[in-house]
């Protein structure tokens, strides 16, 4: 395991509740130090991870990512896989379902955007938002879902089921691993003031996100209730401290890396033919 990343690892069967959680590691080391000295490190090591894992085409590693708005998801995609081979990498965002998503199960979406093998995937949102953005808004009515299903464990069922399908993934070839990035409120505030205050960062101002803010509270306990429910041995949870957006990415880099390291992929063995014939064709090419 890597220095440091097991204190975020959310124990299978253990309570949390998020406002107990400190959205800042407070022992990091100075910005600059993890910025010029320990990201160059892991940049390489993800790196030949990640082409070895893409080479062997046998597995596939899903990174799952949550957070409140403004949470800093994709400033992490795009800082974390700018070292690696972006033909291994599928990225996939999950907004508010289409018609013909509401047509099917909630998880038919998710599958759908399962990377192929050899491949890293990340979900930007996933398929957490359908027990947590739709259980605080209530949303269930609206979908083309049966009445006589939704009742007072309806939750708990959803809970039960993506660990079924998660463990699936993971008896079929996938290393799932969830990153919830952990912000306060007054952080938040603060990114989103600086969306509307920076020219270049208008485009992602939503008015959504101010009335989303009003249930604050109400989403901290139902992700806290979801994290503790969905954390397996299988497909863990990680919540890391984010309001230092640097401190987020360079955790998320040492939890790949160990996942990475589990799965141990490794480079195709040629094939006796093709050992055969490799003097043939280094003749060939030497002219």
């Amino acid at each position: 395991m890597q220095i440091g990343i097991n204190q975020y690892r959310i124990p299978q069967n253990s309570k949390i509740d998020l406002t107990d959680i400190p959205t800042q590691d407070r022992n990091s080391p100075p910005k600059r130090v993890i910025r010029d000295e320990m990201v160059p490190q892991l940049r390489p090591q993800l790196r030949d991870w990640q082409e070895k894992l893409y080479a062997e085409n046998k597995q596939s590693l899903l990174i799952v990512l949550q957070a409140m708005d403004a949470g800093g998801k994709d400033g992490l995609i795009k800082h974390v896989m700018a070292s690696v081979n972006p033909q291994g990498v599928h990225v996939a965002s999950f907004k508010q379902p289409s018609l013909e998503e509401l047509d099917r199960d909630y998880l038919w979406r998710i599958n759908r955007a399962l990377p192929r093998r050899g491949e890293i995937g990340i979900f930007n949102r996933s398929h957490y938002e359908d027990v947590i953005i739709t259980r605080v808004h209530n949303l269930i009515p609206n979908e083309n879902f049966p009445a006589k299903l939704v009742d007072k464990d309806i939750w708990k069922k959803r809970f039960r089921q993506i660990c079924d399908y998660e463990r699936y993934l993971c008896e079929n070839g996938y290393q799932v691993v969830k990153i919830f990035l952990h912000i306060s409120k007054e952080e938040q505030r603060q990114r989103l003031l600086d969306r509307l205050n920076e020219p270049d960062k208008l485009w992602k101002f939503s008015s959504s996100d101010i009335k989303e803010r009003e249930h604050w509270e109400e989403y901290q306990k139902v992700l806290s209730e979801m994290i503790s429910a969905t954390s397996t041995e299988h497909a863990p949870w990680y919540v890391l401290p984010a309001d230092k957006k640097w401190w987020g990415r360079f955790r998320t880099m040492q939890i790949l890396i160990h996942h990475l390291e589990m799965m141990d992929p490794k480079y195709p063995k040629p094939s006796e033919e093709f050992m055969k014939n490799l003097d043939y064709w280094r003749k060939l090419l030497d002219g």
